[in-house]
């Protein structure tokens, strides 16, 4: 074998090497991407539901600042409903002489 035939096989064998090397360099990064596409996908599902809760807390608080508690309009009621029993009472007791 010539110096040349010899030099053409190395090229050759070293060339079948690196197109092995690249396939599976590419096989690697392919299955990196496609698990960093599943994990974003998870934390995108994730940061979607945390905004929504977030949303919904937020709306909570503000309705809740917006209108008074629930207790208040039960005190209030509470309060004319005394207010007017006081005023009947009020006045049959000024109406009747005592006994």
């Amino acid at each position: 074998m010539t110096p040349l035939i010899v030099r053409k096989q190395l090229l050759i064998a070293e060339s079948e090497f690196n197109r092995a090397e690249l396939v599976r360099e590419f096989k690697v990064v392919s299955d990196d991407v496609h698990a960093l596409t599943r994990r974003a996908k998870t934390v995108s599902s994730l940061a979607s539901a945390v905004a929504v809760l977030i949303a919904g807390l937020t709306s909570s608080r503000r309705e809740k600042a917006a209108s008074p508690p629930t207790w208040v309009p039960t005190i209030l009621k509470g309060a004319d409903l005394i207010g007017a029993f006081w005023s009947e009472f009020r006045t049959r007791s000024k109406s009747c002489p005592p006994e």
